[in-house]
């Protein structure tokens, strides 16, 4: 009995062995449900919407966006932590998700490092240091220099506590010694629309959310927080050229799915979304709205989150942000 035991268990392993490869290949069967965490409309929508019209080709199946807004992202992290992991669920996870709520909220429905795993990123979007019309100040450095001079005479626009815009300009403060007066608002646009009629002095706005205001001539540019200029701005000199030594800022996105996901599904989704990345329609239209591709593979996309995690952890600390 015991050596028929044996067989049978030896026989199922091999039989498993042998099918795996097939039920890899087979994946998928029906539509991936792809979650992201914000409004129909917004940025990290369009960019989802592009790239799963592209990645379909890929897989032979439909990727179904499906808007998840809602609590920095926590909702949308939540459901896909909790989904079957089985590759039909799948979010796009960025630097809030990723980085930021980790430190901004003491207890969160998802752990940001065991409750993923990688497939790939997709896309960072760059900050700029951009001012209202108007603004009596010739440079970043004569800002500075004035702000160090008269503590809380600037404000400063942004997405609301705990965005992106806020948290790069609580790096710039702390990189600098100067101090503004936070101004949130509940979005990127209301806040941008303010900074342009004059009702608040500055905001760190990401690129592709300004850039045809920013093209228009309707803010003031001082500064961009990425390590080279950019092509669509060539006359915008970065940060660090103007004495802010590597000061970078992105917010950033990318596709994680339920932890125990098998690897050959993961490696099936990575090996698509790295094919999308390289499509011509893609990078031109990420080119379009000024956003940069960042083709990271899964382990590569989760390291740099971790260094994104303590980077932003410390900036968070520092200023004592908290949202819970």
């Amino acid at each position: 009995m015991t050596r028929s035991i044996v067989k049978w268990a030896v026989s199922l392993a091999l039989g498993v062995l042998i099918q795996a490869p097939a039920w890899a290949q087979a994946y998928p069967q029906r539509p991936v449900r792809w979650i992201v965490p914000y409004p129909a409309g917004g940025g990290s929508d369009v960019i989802a919407r592009l790239l799963a019209t592209v990645m379909k080709d890929e897989l032979g199946q439909p990727l179904v966006v499906e808007n998840r807004p809602g609590a920095g992202t926590i909702i949308g992290a939540q459901e896909t932590a909790a989904a079957q992991a089985d590759g039909y669920t799948i979010l796009s996870a960025d630097a809030g998700t990723l980085a930021y709520n980790p430190t901004l909220y003491s207890r969160l429905p998802y752990d940001a490092e065991k409750s993923f795993t990688y497939v790939g990123a997709f896309v960072r979007t760059p900050m700029a240091l951009v001012a209202r019309p108007g603004l009596r100040v010739a440079s970043l450095k004569e800002l500075i220099a004035d702000a160090r001079q008269h503590p809380g005479k600037y404000t400063y626009a942004s997405a609301g506590p705990g965005s992106p815009h806020q948290l790069a300009m609580e790096m710039f403060q702390q990189r600098t010694g100067v101090r503004f007066v936070h101004v949130p608002y509940k979005g990127g646009a209301p806040a941008m629309q303010d900074v342009m009629a004059g009702q608040v002095d500055l905001m760190m706005l990401d690129v592709p959310g300004g850039i045809a205001q920013m093209k228009a001539g309707r803010v003031q540019l001082l500064g961009l927080a990425m390590p080279g200029r950019m092509p669509q701005l060539p006359d915008l000199p970065t940060l660090s050229e103007l004495g802010l030594d590597d000061f970078v800022a992105f917010s950033w996105q990318g596709i994680v799915v339920p932890a125990a996901t098998p690897a050959p599904v993961v490696a099936r989704l990575e090996a698509a979304l790295a094919k999308a990345l390289a499509s011509p329609v893609v990078k031109q239209r990420l080119f379009d709205i000024g956003a940069d591709p960042m083709s990271l593979a899964g382990p590569e996309f989760a390291a740099y989150a971790r260094t994104e995690r303590r980077k932003w952890g410390q900036v968070i600390q520092v200023a004592n942000i908290r949202l819970d």
